[in-house]
């Protein structure tokens, strides 16, 4: 009798903050229009944290909320969290350890995986991973992001490209394959190129947090070279083809980006979750918040075929193939 343990994705849930912030908001503000940014990105507008009660740890919370929910458990049945972060509210304790407490329980493992964009991917492979080992059987992956407070709301080229949100899921065990198999990769030689310092100042001394640096040319070059040998990696690594992918679940950077990966598939857009144009770039937030979207609007049906990717600073690239 095979006794190996599998894990699969029980349940999704997201959270977006409830203020929009729209291109044409944008351009009362910057040098920029509505045309300019949808035509280089594919964005028309983006969630923005109200500070006075949003945050990353609360948006987390609502979004693994509603996945225990909808998994049909509760925050006591949980064995692990793993959050994906790199806006945290605290530098410590984690994210997660304040995610727990939010919950009321205590003693389960938790902590925050900090791989930028990438930080789901990376938090999914880990999950996957203690399933498979038997050393938990459920696990709690959120992906929740504040990145507005990193931006420059004067620098038009980096501002309109990102926005706040959190997305979640439950990994249970399973004796059929879910999370068929996960690809993890970095390169720190190219730090430079997309990168934040997120600083802690004497705020007596109103000195301002460092914002996101980002070389926009070279990121997307790269992201659509690095992604484009993942998806080879994982598709030829399982034995299949393109055509067993039912769904591409991107990172929602841009879209150029995206319609670049799924030509690379031989997919047409139909077959790809976008949501850029709703929620524009949300990091580590980005692929559970588009996968909780199509799962909820019944897009993503069980036993469909998935590919997760996504391409973040460090740099980090990584992907998950899916059994849904």
């Amino acid at each position: 009798m095979d006794s190996t343990v599998y894990s699969k994705i029980l349940g999704t849930g997201s959270y977006v903050p409830k203020n929009i912030v729209t291109n044409f908001d944008l351009e009362e503000k910057l040098d920029t229009s509505d045309d300019w940014i949808t035509k280089r990105t594919g964005i028309k507008q983006r969630h923005i944290i109200n500070p006075e009660h949003e945050s990353t740890v609360l948006m987390a919370k609502e979004a693994g909320l509603e996945a225990l929910h909808n998994a049909g458990l509760k925050p006591e049945d949980l064995d692990m969290i793993i959050v994906a972060t790199c806006t945290p509210d605290k530098v410590f304790p984690s994210t997660s350890c304040l995610l727990q407490k939010e919950f009321g329980i205590r003693g389960c493992a938790a902590m925050d995986v900090d791989a930028a964009c990438s930080g789901f991917i990376y938090a999914l492979s880990t999950a996957d991973a203690y399933i498979k080992s038997k050393k938990a059987k459920y696990i709690l992956v959120v992906g929740s992001e504040s990145m507005s407070r990193l931006l420059d709301w004067t620098d038009r080229s980096s501002c309109v490209l990102f926005g706040d949100g959190a997305g979640a899921c439950i990994l249970g065990p399973s004796n059929e394959a879910g999370i068929i198999s996960t690809h993890l990769h970095a390169d720190g030689n190219n730090d430079e190129i997309l990168q934040a310092s997120y600083n802690y100042y004497d705020k007596s001394k109103k000195s301002p947090i460092d914002h996101i640096h980002m070389a926009g040319r070279e990121v997307f070059k790269i992201a659509v070279n690095t992604l484009g040998s993942i998806v080879t990696e994982t598709i030829d690594k399982n034995g299949y083809s393109y055509e067993d992918i039912d769904w591409l679940v991107p990172h929602q950077a841009n879209i150029r980006i995206i319609q670049a990966m799924a030509k690379k598939l031989k997919m047409t857009t139909d077959k790809v979750i976008i949501t850029v144009d709703k929620h524009a770039n949300t990091s580590g937030a980005s692929i559970p918040l588009a996968l909780h979207t199509a799962v909820s609007d019944g897009r993503i049906k069980r036993g469909d075929m998935l590919l997760l990717e996504a391409f973040g600073a460090g740099l980090t690239w990584g992907s998950a193939l899916i059994k849904y």
